[in-house]
């Protein structure tokens, strides 16, 4: 949608350019989510380090000779340094952003050690498997996930990622919160795509709708009689067109499904009311297509 639609702001004809570009974005979702989970890793190595620095001062505290490594000793930390999907994941997409932003690691550690998750952790003497856990669950939805300034540096190192953060957050919590001991190794770092099916899927759908825009806009022409097509949001008819497309050129969807995605699309990136104009026009184009049999759908359940 993002993509077709930057394409009608620029002017572009360029198909093969803008293709391009779609699938680049796809990708750097998963330089997104290496980015976040390396985050935990540099906040460990940061915290090491300052603890090491401090032990070595001249006139060092009891309690700097002798600091408090239940943070570090995470069990959660040695899990992800010594994972080989993750390391062999950065090294192969060369995510490094860190090393060059190390202020916004210090700000997210010292925004950790404020927290009250990390006070209560760190006066509990016994540590667990489970308690480590939780607790870097905890920090990172409570504390490094909905960070502002983090956000502002992610938006800004790539444009890209801003409709991909939420996503990717919620899925690396719902990782952490499966984590088990290092022995299971079950820490994977997920593909982009599920299978080759899934990449084509998203080239034909760009592909058909762009070819096609002519053709698609002239099935809800006459389905909305008291609007003018100059008055009708750009981004609602390229919603439309793109749904349309789902319906004829794609048998193996089922409408409800097409009907429930794009009314989501359009209550997420449209105007507050477009939902109910988007879904009007569907609703009345599914009807007359099922009655002229313009639209097929091939397996059982899919009208």
């Amino acid at each position: 949608m993002q993509s077709i639609y930057a394409m009608h702001q620029n002017g572009s004809d360029n198909f093969e350019k803008e293709e391009k570009f779609l699938f680049f974005s796809i990708d750097s979702i998963q330089d997104l989510y290496l980015t976040m989970v390396s985050s935990l890793m540099e906040i460990c190595k940061k915290e090491s380090e300052f603890l090491h620095k401090s032990s070595l001062k001249h006139l060092a505290t009891t309690a700097e000779r002798n600091p408090n490594n239940k943070f570090i000793n995470n069990a959660v930390f040695q899990i992800l340094a010594e994972n080989n999907s993750l390391s062999i994941g950065i090294e192969t997409r060369k995510i490094d952003s860190w090393y060059l932003n190390q202020d916004y690691i210090m700000l997210l550690l010292n925004a950790i050690k404020q927290s009250q998750y990390y006070i209560d952790y760190m006066s509990n003497a016994k540590q667990s498997f489970e308690e480590d856990k939780q607790l870097i669950v905890d920090l990172f939805v409570n504390v490094i996930a909905p960070n502002e300034k983090l956000y502002e540096h992610l938006e800004d190192d790539k444009l890209t990622w801003i409709d991909d953060i939420p996503l990717v957050n919620t899925l690396i919590a719902k990782q952490l919160k499966a984590l088990e001991p290092i022995e299971n190794d079950n820490f994977r770092v997920p593909r982009v795509y599920k299978d080759t099916e899934d990449k084509d899927f998203a080239k034909d759908l760009f592909r058909k709708t762009v070819l096609n825009e002519k053709e698609l806009a002239k099935q809800f022409a006459d389905k909305t009689p008291n609007w003018d097509s100059d008055r009708i949001a750009e981004l609602d008819t390229i919603i439309l067109k793109m749904a349309i497309c789902e319906f004829m050129k794609f048998p193996s969807i089922p409408v409800k499904v097409t009907l429930n995605e794009y009314l989501e699309l359009a209550k997420e990136y449209s105007t507050p009311k477009s939902s109910l104009f988007i879904n009007g026009i569907l609703d009345n184009l599914v009807k007359e297509m099922t009655t002229n049999k313009t639209m097929m759908k091939t397996g059982r359940g899919l009208m």
